[in-house]
């Protein structure tokens, strides 16, 4: 061992002879393994400068040697360079809340003067350097928040100067050495959130350090009792946390031997049994003692009574009995104060709560509480929670409430008590700063009080379970100016008539459940107006008409429950459009005819339960219907088709037969008449356009987007020279467009994302899906992509011509009729390809003139998938919203645009425009120049324009 120590000086004499030339080899090396969006590092730390003024440096003032190296939350990644362990004068590391992963230098811990090392919040690896533990002078490690793993070092530490050891939320595993009791100057030790073995409290003498002020042990594998007895037991211990492990074993008696300075004692969630010690006031400083979740059983101490210093006391989920001892009221500093859930008590006390002017919070609910709430909680000025819900208390409490008006109180939940009450309108003096509000399944009669609006700060409020009586509509139509309301719980009361239309009006509403009531009459059309709902529930009514509402517009509802009603006739097709459904019930109504096949489309409905109903016809077989039970179509005669639902299969009848062949025959004989007469044109067209592609020498093959390597953030960064506006041809809501050279001298196209639009992202991942799928020469190149946590970008082919959009509004460059039909060829090519020439269709959701790139030679290339959907994949793919419109005619394409409001208005749109002049005056809507001034319209023209504006017009209408 001594030799040892001496070749260790030994190296370390000779490294500290080194010149600071040394210290700026090691910083460059460092730098050189180190990256970060921004370049940092890059650009600050140059030769061009002194080393010590670089940021992040401290050299000392006499040998100009690096001391300190501290280069926090600058999103620095990749590894830590094992040069670092050459700064011979390095006193401090400090590289927290960055990306680096990997391990570092195991000798790292060797440098003679080495003290601090602060790398939390990093992706680190591997073991920790056993050099930590090795070297006196060391007073900090932080390693908090990595992913080191594996057991620590055993052997011996000679850590005598150690103030902080910080390990907690890593994996480490194994025992802690009983040596760590050589860091006799140990004022911080924590190990949360690993998984270190029990032989942590028998082994060592853990609370034998007499330096030790905080030990926090939460969530690991402990499972041994707490023990203490004189010889393993300090009095400068203030902070211990000992939650969320399994330890066992009683409360000791002698709990005492750490009475002089413990403040926080944290115990709850083990498995700790038996009474808490008699003398638990013996601690007088203790301010937060917490042994919830545990298996306490006994009474509350009386002693508490005795530490004046206590703030929060918290005994919730034991087994603890009898009287809330009335001396707690004494303790004026309680600021929370917590009972509650599985205990047995009988009253609060008459006195309590007499000098609790600091309380906070008080939680009493779900226990065994009976008789009156005392008046004097009025007292408690400062408190913000108060908890007394699943009790037994009685009486007038609802009248005493209403004097909490001066109060700060935000959350007061005082339901399923039998109070047997009426709701007075004095309940609307309730503090205005109340949020939640929670009186449900108190027995509480009568009518609702108008005053209930006063409460403008509300976001729950709970009424259900109750015995409210009478119309729901003239007692709370002012529930509309609790404009922050968001959950409103209504549900069993007696409460008839109708909503009031003020329901509808509150935006914010997140959760509506009005259901087991008698309100009748059809769901109103302003439905539409609770544009935020995601949970509506109005089942067990008498609503019978829900055809006119505006449920279809509430594009954020996951569950509607509207079974056991009144509805008849169909199921409405709008609930095909709530694109975010995952349950819909319409159980026990009078629903009729089929069920929509549109349902199938939503992608994310987990159930529909439609049993109990006058439904008929065929089941239909996809989306949510190909996991569902039977127990959700029973009662329903009519019913038939999937097999492995037990149903009877449908019968296919003559007249069934007849209807398909007429459609078939619709869907194959109306688009071959409509399209007749253009085939000789497009004929022609055609062999011309290829004649013209033979001859082309630079018709290139399509480049397969897997085969090239991903291009870097590093590399478009210098092609664009760090994206620099000289480069920019484009910048829209998606992001930007730069023309570049890449360093093999190629010209290319990049589009860059905007990181800071979620959408945009995901679309990024759908064009991705759909560009590795697709081959056609119609189709924009993709070279390469960028993906990372800084960059989503493409890297395409340059198409010279620019898009139609363009050469459409440009003064001096037009497009003739000749070109027009043949860009529209080759992306009809393109569109038959992605819907008919894949295994899976593609849709492409968004195509106008500025997704469509012309080359040299003019031909059409399709582009910018980001909001196309792939049909027919798995259900868990995420779905993008379709945009573009039925109908829609990109302004380009005409003479006039649509937002002429001398033209057009809300009853006569473009199409419609269009298809009035196609009766006569066809050639005002053509475009000036199509045709040359001095080039002449022949009946060949006309007719094919004429072709051309018929097939669009049959193309959009509504069912085409």
């Amino acid at each position: 061992m001594i030799l040892l120590f001496i070749i260790q000086y030994y190296s370390v004499s000779v490294s500290s002879d080194s010149s600071n030339e040394t210290d700026q080899e090691v910083l460059l090396a460092f730098q050189k393994l180190v990256t970060s969006p921004s370049h940092f590092l890059a650009n600050s730390w140059t030769k061009n400068t002194v080393f010590c003024s670089w940021f992040g440096i401290t050299c000392s003032s006499k040998r100009q040697r690096v001391v300190a190296l501290s280069l926090p939350d600058l999103q620095l990644q990749d590894t830590i360079s094992p040069s670092l362990a050459n700064l011979s004068f390095l006193r401090e590391l400090n590289l927290e809340n960055n990306f680096f992963h990997g391990g570092f230098s195991y000798r790292i811990g060797h440098l003679p003067h080495f003290q601090v090392i602060n790398v939390q919040n990093n992706q680190l690896e591997g073991s920790i350097p056993t050099s930590l533990f090795q070297y006196w002078r060391v007073q900090v490690i932080s390693l908090v928040f990595n992913k080191l793993n594996d057991e620590m070092w055993k052997g011996p530490w000679y850590v005598s100067e150690l103030r902080v050891l910080n390990l907690k939320n890593n994996s480490l595993t194994g025992i802690i050495p009983p040596s760590v009791e050589n860091a006799t100057n140990l004022l911080n030790f924590s190990l949360s959130g690993n998984r270190i073995n029990d032989n942590i409290l028998k082994e060592i003498a853990l609370f034998n350090i007499s330096s030790l002020l905080a030990a926090s042990l939460t969530i690991n594998s402990l499972s041994d009792p707490l023990l203490l007895d004189e010889w393993n037991v300090v009095s400068n211990l203030k902070y211990l946390t000992i939650s969320k492990k399994k330890i066992s074993g009683r409360i000791p008696s002698n709990i005492c031997l750490v009475r002089t300075e413990l403040k926080d004692l944290f115990l709850d969630f083990n498995n700790i049994p038996g009474e808490i010690p008699r003398n638990i006031g013996c601690l007088v400083k203790l301010e937060k003692f917490y042994i919830g979740r545990n298996a306490i059983s006994g009474t509350i101490p009386n002693s508490f009574s005795n530490i004046s210093t206590l703030q929060y006391l918290s005994c919730s989920r034991n087994q603890i009995e009898g009287h809330i001892p009335p001396e707690l009221g004494e303790v004026i500093k309680f600021e929370a104060v917590s009972f509650g859930e599985y205990l047995s008590y009988r009253r609060i006390p008459t006195t309590t709560g007499l000098h609790l002017s600091n309380i906070k919070g008080l939680y009493l609910a779900d226990n065994d509480l009976e008789g009156e709430i005392p008046l004097h909680i009025t007292n408690a000025s400062k408190i913000v929670t108060l908890m007394l819900a699943k009790n037994f208390f009685s009486g007038n409490i609802l009248t005493n409430l209403g004097n909490l008006c001066k109060l700060m109180l935000q959350d007061l939940k005082v339901g399923s008590n039998p109070l047997n009450d009426f709701l007075l309108n004095s309940i609307g003096n309730l503090s205005s700063t109340i949020e939640v509000f929670d009186i449900g399944d108190a027995h509480i009669n009568g009518l609702i009080p108008t005053s209930i609006s006063n409460m403008t700060g509300l976001t729950t409020l709970v009424f259900q379970y109750n015995n409210f009586t009478g119309s729901i509509s003239p007692e709370i139509e002012c529930i509309g100016n609790l404009s922050m309301l968001q959950h409103l719980y209504f549900g069993s009361n007696e409460v008839a008539e109708k909503f009031p239309s003020s329901l509808w009006k509150m935006r914010g509403l997140l959760f509506l459940k009005v259901s087991q009531n008698s309100i009748k009459g059809e769901v109103s059309l302003d439905i539409g107006g609770l544009k935020a709902i995601i949970d509506l529930d109005l089942s067990g009514n008498h609503l019978s008409g829900m055809r006119q509402s505006r449920i279809g517009d509430l594009q954020n509802m996951q569950c509607i429950f509207l079974s056991n009603n009144a509805f008849s006739g169909p199921i409405p097709l709008f609930f095909s459009n709530l694109i975010s459904l995952e349950y819909l019930d319409l159980y026990l109504n009078a629903l009729s005819a089929t069920i929509p096949k549109s349902l199938e489309k939503l992608l994310y409905l987990k159930a529909i339960n439609v049993s109990f109903n006058n439904l008929e016809g065929e089941i239909p077989s996809d989306g949510v219907f190909v996991n569902s039970t039977l127990q959700l179509f029973l009662g329903n005669k009519g019913l038939c088709g999937i097999h492995k639902l037990e149903v009877s299969a449908c019968a296919i009848t003559s007249l069934g037969k007849q209807s398909k062949y007429k459609k078939l025959v619709l869907k194959i004989v109306t688009p071959v008449v409509i399209s007749s007469f253009m085939i000789l044109l497009l004929v022609s067209i055609w062999i011309m356009k290829r004649q013209k592609k033979g001859k082309s020498k630079d018709v290139q093959k399509i480049p397969e987007i897997m085969t090239y390597q991903s291009i870097s953030y590093h590399e478009i960064q210098q092609a664009t020279n760090i994206f620099d506006g000289s480069n920019l041809i484009g910048k829209g809501s998606s992001g930007s467009v730069y023309i570049v050279t890449l360093s093999s001298g190629t010209v290319v196209v990049i589009k860059v994302l905007d990181l800071e639009n979620e959408q945009v992202c995901r679309r990024f991942d759908t064009e991705c899906e759909v560009m590795k799928n697709v081959r056609h020469i119609n189709l924009v190149p993709v070279i390469t992509t960028c993906s990372s946590d800084y960059i989503r970008a493409f890297v395409l082919q340059f198409v010279p011509n620019g898009s139609p959009e363009n050469w459409l509004n440009k003064e001096n460059c037009h497009l003739n009729l000749l070109q027009r039909v043949t860009i529209m060829l080759d992306v009809a090519m393109e569109i038959e390809y992605l819907h008919l020439g894949n295994d899976t269709p593609i849709v492409h959701c968004d195509l106008n003139p500025t997704k469509i790139l012309l080359d040299e030679n003019m031909v059409a290339h399709v582009g910018d998938f980001g909001t196309s959907k792939i049909l027919a994949v798995s259900r868990s793919m995420t779905h993008t919203e379709t945009l573009g419109t039925l109908g829609y005619v990109a302004p380009g394409f005409g003479e006039k645009r649509p937002m002429d409001k001398a033209i057009f208005n809300e009853y006569l749109g473009l199409r419609e425009w269009i298809r009035q002049a196609f009766q006569g005056t066809m050639m005002d809507v053509v475009d000036v120049n199509l045709f040359s001034a001095e080039e002449q319209v022949t009946s060949r023209s006309e007719i094919c324009i004429s072709s051309v504006i018929e097939l669009a017009l049959d193309c959009t209408e509504d069912t085409p």
